[in-house]
């Protein structure tokens, strides 16, 4: 039930505030004594400074119309709000403004439609806004919120101000605090007993769905509880620096399928609990720069996010990371930074910044608690190729074939050891060359020390032992050599390895040439 008419028995402090609403004058009932102005000791205040919410609902919703030339608005400092200010499925025309103010029983704009609300340096009780309509700026810069705010499904078409607030989740139906505010111990209604089913008790900040155009600055905030965010879309981006966030639940922040030109979690952030933003799209830099993460378990969990960057470089992290599945366009980070592991598979990137060595990097790859997944390393090897390190994309595709190694059966592991002892699994051929000169060497030093016997006397041949040697490790004989000396004693024993070392290292460098040029190399 909504009244365009003036409540009865105004009080003076009521008509101030009834006779400046049309020409939008400020009324100021604040003492100026130290410490007497402090909203969080609004309770104490008496009735020269307490206006009832009624007074102003009937103001918001009609009951005065504004003087001609001017603009009305209601605007309100040091002031005791008595009774809860329901504005709800209202369509307001004229500004609310209340600087300093103490609201015990809190703020209803659900359904409502509205232009430009502020409330800075206020002590309120819990804020309900779902699904309004705000053209303008929505504001609780420097404010105190018990019991949460809850704006899923809002539309700002301005700017959405939490900077130097302090919000605090609805734990239990009370508002009482060592604020001051009043516990009012009321039964609880039909759309909080539905608030309440869903959030827990947990979030701080309850703004599924939300948009905003202007961008939303939370900085300097102290949150206990979560900022839940899913689905909203940031267009001038969000701004968190310096702020710090303590969960109640399981999420810190839970921004799934969030969109943003930009979001700045960065400038000594601090968190206690998972932020997670699984499907988010970052059109521009998603930024963890010297911020303090911590976790009991996963402290980010980006999966199947689209970044445009990804500055993930905090003072400290305590907990896992999960990149997987996602698509960075720049991903800019530290060695040092994933001390609870991270998930990679599936995860792409245009370029990767940061003081990082290659073994740094194969570390890194190392630390999926998930185990070994051959597309992290394919993608660090795609990308060392596209920046012409063809070197150190062959390291990371041999430490690829070596984790593999791992997973493999017995057999399977002798073989794959034998490969990378030969020809490092065909990314490092030169070492078939380096045994050839080897065995080479050592054959020629014992044939020509020992020299081996000639089947036919009757035939006249010259013995070379490099070239007898030489024959020996090709698996064809293409000197004819084999044919024509038979070795003697234990020099037999070296014969016999030759040959069979030439079928190993041939097969080797048959086996590793086709799986470098076998397309991803996976063998």
């Amino acid at each position: 039930m909504r009244t365009r008419r003036a409540p009865r028995r105004l009080s003076p402090a009521e008509r101030r505030v009834w006779n400046a609403y049309p020409s939008g004058e400020w009324v100021d009932l604040r003492t100026g004594e130290p410490g007497a102005d402090d909203p969080a000791g609004g309770n104490a205040w008496g009735p020269e400074r307490t206006v009832r919410a009624e007074v102003i609902a009937a103001l918001l919703l009609g009951a005065r119309e504004s003087e001609p030339g001017r603009t009305a608005g209601l605007r309100l400092a040091g002031a005791r709000v008595d009774g809860e200010l329901d504005l709800s499925d209202a369509t307001l025309t004229g500004k609310l403004h209340l600087l300093n103010c103490h609201l015990p029983a809190g703020v209803s704009l659900t359904d409502a439609t509205t232009v430009g609300v502020r409330f800075r340096g206020c002590e309120t009780g819990r804020v309900r806004a779902a699904r309004c309509v705000v053209n303008g700026l929505l504001e609780f810069d420097g404010s105190t919120v018990h019991g949460g705010i809850r704006l899923d499904n809002a539309q700002i078409s301005g700017q959405l101000r939490l900077s130097g607030a302090r919000l605090i989740a609805q734990e239990e139906h009370s508002e009482t605090s060592g604020s001051g505010l009043r516990d009012v111990r009321r039964p609880f209604t039909e759309e909080e007993m539905r608030e309440r089913a869903l959030d827990r008790g947990q979030w701080a900040l309850w703004a599924g769905g939300m948009a905003v155009e202007g961008g939303a600055f939370i900085r300097d905030t102290r949150v206990t509880g979560g900022l839940r965010m899913i689905g909203a879309k940031f267009r001038g981006g969000l701004y968190l620096e310096r702020s710090a966030v303590t969960a109640s639940g399981a999420y810190a922040v839970q921004a799934d399928f969030m969109e943003a030109s930009a979001v700045e979690f960065s400038a000594g952030f601090r968190v206690r609990g998972t932020i997670r933003m699984r499907n988010a799209r970052v059109d521009g830099v998603l930024s963890f720069d010297s911020s303090t993460l911590e976790a009991p378990g996963r402290v980010l969990h980006l999966s199947h996010a689209q970044l445009e960057e990804l500055i993930l470089r905090p003072a400290s992290l305590a907990g896992e990371v999960n990149l997987a599945y996602s698509r960075i366009g720049v991903l800019l980070d530290d060695p040092g930074c994933y001390p609870g592991g991270v998930l990679l598979n599936g995860l792409t990137y245009e370029a990767l910044r940061g003081p990082w060595s290659v073994a740094e990097r194969l570390a890194w790859l190392g630390k999926d608690p998930d185990g070994y997944r051959p597309q992290p390393y394919e993608q660090l090897a795609s990308w060392f190729r596209r920046i012409g390190h063809e070197p150190d994309a062959r390291r990371v595709l041999l430490a690829k074939q070596r984790r593999r190694r791992r997973t493999l059966k017995p057999t399977g592991r002798v073989w794959g050891r034998l490969l990378d002892l030969v020809v490092g699994y065909g990314y490092r051929p030169w070492l078939a060359g380096l045994w050839v000169a080897v065995l080479l060497t050592a054959g020629t030093v014992v044939f020509a020390a020992v020299r081996p016997a000639q089947i036919d006397p009757e035939e006249i041949r010259n013995f070379q032992p490099f070239v007898y040697t030489l024959d020996l490790l090709v698996p064809v004989s293409v000197f004819e050599q084999r044919g024509a000396w038979e070795p003697v004693g234990w020099t037999r024993w070296l014969a016999w390895t030759l040959v069979a070392s030439g079928w190993i290292l041939a097969t080797a460098l048959i086996a590793g040439a086709a799986r470098v040029l076998r397309p991803g190399g996976n063998g």
